[in-house]
């Protein structure tokens, strides 16, 4: 029988591949949005960035910080791979979530940075 951490590191592995195959073709990958989002948190810290809250953006760490956490609402060594549940719901949330804020965020920089390409310096 395998190991509880490795089913949970498994699962965890299937729901990316699955996000993987989800972006669409020719856009960000995942580690782009990965490498975006310390950008994205000090655009939002300096307020240059509206598109997100300093609290959503807390959330999501929060979120990030219970996925990877041996802690759990429904722990799998009590209620076994029911208590993945818990995990897969919030991984789900988080996924699509960062997905929605980072494309948003890399239409930002990007319109941002096509405007600081096309100003004229004095």
């Amino acid at each position: 029988m395998p190991r509880l951490p490795s089913v949970r590191w498994a699962a965890m592995r299937r729901i990316s591949d699955a996000l993987q195959e989800a972006i669409e073709p020719g856009g960000p990958t995942i580690t782009t949005r990965v490498a975006c989002l310390p950008r994205m948190t000090k655009a939002v810290a300096r307020g240059e960035y509206t598109g997100v809250s300093a609290g959503h953006l807390a959330l999501l760490a929060a979120a990030a910080a219970y996925v990877v956490s041996p802690i759990d609402l429904l722990p799998e060594a009590l209620v076994g791979v029911v208590g993945l549940a818990d995990d897969a719901v919030v991984l789900a949330w988080l996924a699509s979530t960062l997905t929605r804020d980072t494309d948003r965020f890399l239409e930002w920089e990007q319109r941002r940075g096509d405007t600081i390409k096309g100003e004229r310096l004095s």
